[in-house]
């Protein structure tokens, strides 16, 4: 037995995942919670649970009292999971300090991979292509003179040193962005990692985003194959592929390779990822950056490898060796069949494309099964979500035992049709589409793809994909959304019924702190409301202040990315009703103003003030990982949304390159 007691020093889904593997080698474990987090699923899946002191994600970030947990409750090992303290080499040592084993790579290959400027000179010296770019921590003259010697055309990503997720990294297309995404990137860099520095890369605008599954004992190393991580919106996974769809064999053996001199470069232990972007037009390859530790999409290489990762994990930092795991590096299998997961959100996305996280209480939250369906999930029903943490609900997984992408599509698609998820927003019509659109079965879809077709992909949400499952609540939207009226199953007859459901479903649009509640606004004043649920970053004015219309008036944090409220009048404010660290939900009032008529005013007092500048919209579809909308896709159905694929009452998926024939279903004869 690798260890006696495991804490798991994170949440949700993946904290569950990682109790369900200790639990299965016979290890006691211990949740942690702030109060604010106290109905999260997890706190119920672990032996023994434990109240931290705070609140939202600044508890899970706190290391002197994740270390008291451990101490207090006899835990001689602590998994941090993803995200969090997991690339934190300062929480490693800790933990060393303490007498606590950290399961995951040493401080040493923390603090050099979890640092992407000095990882990017190690591959340089191993000869490991990489992007062109600055050296870190890079100013912003030093970032605007080399966005200027990439001459007309050119563009970059501005990236943070530290962490990954998607947090601190912008693309550039424009000079004139720069020091408003230098700014935005420092700020979120800050406050998700502790450590602001910036640097930045030429941009590939074109590219695939494959990765490769790293594990070593410390000794030696292996590779379990790579992903495609392709589809993502703002840098952020949506759709992970094992292994990589249509990936030439000389190319894929490149990108091996070059992961495992990574990896014996640093003498690597534990789990790890090494990413990289393959360019669309060149076939050219680069290092991006390393992950040291347990990634989200994880789940699609033990599907497709037939092995518990969290598993070797916890066996390795027990003192388990490769061979011992049958892991050798001569002695890794290839994939059976071929894996999908995708990401279910609670989020709103509108005909536009615009998105928002969203939230409320879930009526009903009813996973799909059967064989080679899994879901990785924290949701049940009467959960209320906290805008505090990330909006990720689920991971749909699905394994299908014949390498075609098409069949393992196909298998996502009627899973996707069985989620019954009400209450709360998701985005699982939009996962509908986005696997049903063509480009994405042909296996051609770069990292820009999802960005570029958001809006028309949104625009198709009312379409009607199979509900296959018994909806108790009439009318409910295609993307979850609250239903307007009372369903059959409610007793109409009884008004404490109907009471009771109304105020679920009042409390799943808006909850307690929402406009409901709020009292009435003295004539001629204008409430700025968040336009999105989230966290209140900071404040740029003060009680009685007088604003120009277009000025900053706060910075929300919401999908790990920053959003400036700008005003939309001219006035005076008269009150504030949040402060910084505050978790809002949309809509909710986050200032009073008293509008005066300066010139270039004309909105009526009436008018909603508030907007989001540019940097909380969705940015234009580039890669690193963006696109320009102006390049030319991977294939001709990038622009538009007419692929059959996409209407469910004629969906004739296509045959993958692999072989000349696939399995149609048509959606008239699911069930």
């Amino acid at each position: 037995m690798p260890h006696a007691k495991l804490l798991v020093a994170n949440r949700g889904e993946i904290a569950i995942r990682i109790f369900r593997a200790a639990a299965e080698l016979g290890i006691k474990t211990v949740a942690v919670h702030p109060a604010d987090d106290a109905t999260s699923l997890h706190t119920r899946k672990a032996d023994e649970s434990r109240l931290l002191p705070g609140r939202g994600v600044a508890a899970y970030l706190a290391i002197d009292q994740i270390i008291t947990a451990a101490r207090e409750t006899g835990a001689t090992a602590i998994h941090p999971g993803y995200g969090f303290l997991s690339e934190n080499a300062l929480f490693a040592e800790r933990c060393a300090e303490a007498g606590i084993t950290f399961v995951g790579p040493t401080p040493d290959t923390l603090r050099r991979f979890g640092d992407k400027h000095q990882a990017r000179a190690l591959a340089q010296s191993l000869g490991v292509p990489i992007i062109p770019g600055t050296a870190a921590p890079t100013t912003l003259e030093t970032a605007q003179a080399f966005f200027k010697g990439l001459g007309h055309g050119g563009a970059i990503m501005v990236k943070a040193v530290a962490g990954g997720g998607g947090r601190g990294m912008r693309p550039v297309l424009d000079a004139s962005e720069l020091n408003e995404a230098f700014t935005r990137c420092r700020s979120e860099a800050e406050s998700g990692f502790g450590n602001g520095d910036l640097f930045v890369e030429k941009l590939v605008r074109r590219a695939r985003h494959i990765e490769v599954q790293v594990i070593g004992d410390g000794r030696s190393v292996s590779h379990l194959w790579e992903r495609d991580c392709s589809l993502q919106r703002r840098r952020q996974k949506l759709v992970e592929i094992a292994p990589a769809p249509k990936l030439h064999p000389k190319l894929r053996n490149g990108l091996l390779e070059a992961a495992l001199k990574l990896a014996d470069a640093v003498d690597y232990k534990s789990l790890g990822t090494i990413e990289f972007l393959v360019d669309v037009d060149s076939g050219e390859f680069y290092f991006i950056e390393a992950n040291p530790r347990l990634q989200v999409e994880h789940t699609v290489t033990e599907e497709v490898m037939g092995l518990d990762l969290v598993e070797l994990q916890l066996r390795i930092a027990g003192g388990a060796k490769l061979d011992e795991l049958g892991l050798s590096r001569h002695a890794i299998p290839a994939p059976r069949g071929m894996a999908v997961q995708v990401r279910i959100n609670a989020e709103t996305i509108a005909s536009d494309g615009t998105v928002k996280p969203g939230g409320g209480t879930l009526a009903a939250f009813e996973p799909p099964s059967g064989n080679g369906v899994r879901v990785d999930a924290y949701g049940y029903g009467g959960y209320r979500t906290n805008p505090a943490y990330d909006p990720l609900l689920a991971k749909l997984i699905v394994h299908s035992a014949r390498p075609m992408l098409t069949d393992v599509l196909n298998k996502a698609y009627r899973a996707l049709c069985e989620f019954h998820v009400v209450g709360v927003p998701t985005n699982i019509a939009f996962l509908q589409g986005l696997i049903s659109h063509q480009t994405v079965r042909d296996g051609a879809a770069d990292t820009g793809f999802v960005e570029a077709n958001t809006a028309a992909l949104a625009a198709r949400l009312s379409s009607e994909h199979p509900n296959l499952y018994f909806a108790p609540i009439a009318a409910t939207p295609a993307n979850g959304a609250n239903p307007a009226r009372a369903g059959a199953k409610i007793d109409s007859t009884d008004p404490l019924a109907v009471l009771a459901y109304g105020q679920a479903q009042s409390q799943g649009r808006s909850g307690s702190t929402g406009p409901m509640g709020e009292a009435p606004m003295p004539d001629g004043m204008i409430a700025v409301r968040a336009p999105l649920q989230g966290t209140v970053v900071s404040l740029a004015v003060e009680d009685g202040a007088s604003v120009t219309r277009g000025v900053q008036l706060a910075v929300m944090e919401a999908m790990k990315m920053e959003h400036v409220i700008s005003a939309d009048v001219a006035g005076i404010v008269r009150a504030i009703h949040v402060a910084p660290g505050d978790t809002i939900w949309e809509d909710q009032a986050l200032l009073i103003i008293e509008p005066t008529h300066s010139r270039g005013d004309a909105r009526p007092s009436s008018a909603p003030c508030a907007r989001m500048s540019t940097t909380s919209s969705i940015p234009a579809p580039l890669s690193n990982t963006a696109r320009s909308s102006s390049q030319p896709s991977a294939s001709a159905e990038v622009s538009t949304i007419s692929s059959p694929a996409v209407q469910p009452t004629a969906w004739s998926p296509a045959s993958d390159a692999s072989t000349a024939t696939s399995s149609a279903i048509p959606t008239a004869a699911l069930p």
